[in-house]
């Protein structure tokens, strides 16, 4: 396995680098490059090497009214350890908490995890439940919003062109009106660790003070090509009281997320099986 590798350490440094090479792939924590490029070499190959970029609108946090802005090589560590993702956005937290292991976690990136683009990335399929926003950088140093939901479009394929990078991404500030919060990751994979999902659920419930939705955010990983918004399923539960949801409301809501999973079979599980896990997580996040 042979390649060069560029270390830029500025913004302007990377946006060259991208303009010069001509066959290159971005390497953050690696954790999922080296991997690809064991199993699959690439001729003349150039790795440009984001970990050594110091720019903090790259590497760290910024809070506004408008909600949370990350850098594209925030980590999942940092994301586990930040009190304020834990207590307002729960489900980013818990998705970053179950990706692999402690040592991974203090490499594995935000913007590595999202441009990876697999349908069953852990915080990727959280940050489409909080409809977040991708900013993507091109070579001149301008800048394009792109909802999460246009940034995925297949399996290992995203909406960045050659010339640009995923610099940052922000998720929305929880509504004013918001006084609990309803919100987790539900991962089911074949064994307790260090496991690609099988099929997973991240969801985001925004409550009143009187216990009604009025906000909610559900995605489905594993379940199909793309991580998917179950937005119909999220239409249904706006206006109900969380604690007095019945069973039939339920199964109803469970059937909606079903509704936007086509599942294939492979070596870890059968499609009908897929289906019927996401069926029964899905009524387990109202009970």
């Amino acid at each position: 396995m042979e390649f060069n590798i560029v270390n830029p350490k500025t913004k302007s440094e990377l946006l060259g680098a991208i303009r010069k090479e001509n066959h290159f792939r971005f390497g953050a924590g690696c954790t999922d490059l080296l991997m690809e490029l064991k199993k699959k070499p690439e001729k003349d190959l150039t790795v440009i090497n984001l970990s050594f970029v110091k720019d903090p609108l790259f590497t760290g946090i910024k809070k506004s009214a408008k909600g949370l802005r990350f850098g594209a090589m925030f980590t999942a560590h940092k994301i586990v350890v930040n009190e304020e993702i834990k207590n307002k956005y729960h489900v980013l937290h818990e998705a970053a908490f179950n990706l692999a292991s402690t040592q991974i976690r203090q490499v594995a990136t935000l913007g590595g995890n999202l441009c990876t683009a697999s349908p069953s990335g852990d915080m990727a399929c959280a940050l489409v439940a909080l409809q977040a926003e991708c900013e993507l950088m091109n070579t001149s140093g301008k800048s394009r919003m792109v909802p999460i939901n246009d940034f995925l479009i297949g399996v290992r394929k995203t909406a960045l062109k050659k010339n640009e990078v995923l610099f940052g991404v922000a998720v929305p500030a929880n509504k004013k009106t918001t006084t609990n919060i309803h919100s987790g990751f539900i991962k089911i994979g074949t064994r307790r660790s260090m496991e690609c999902s099988v099929v997973s659920l991240s969801y985001h419930v925004q409550l009143d003070k009187n216990g009604i939705i009025i906000q909610a955010g559900i995605a489905i990983g594993a379940s199909a090509p793309t991580i998917r918004f179950a937005e119909s399923a999220c239409e249904f539960l706006i206006g109900k009281k969380l604690k007095t949801i019945s069973q039939e409301e339920k199964e109803r809501f469970a059937d909606k997320v079903l509704s936007y999973a086509s599942p294939i079979t492979d070596i870890r599980a059968t499609a009908w099986y897929r289906k019927e896990v996401l069926y029964n997580i899905s009524k387990s996040i109202l009970e």
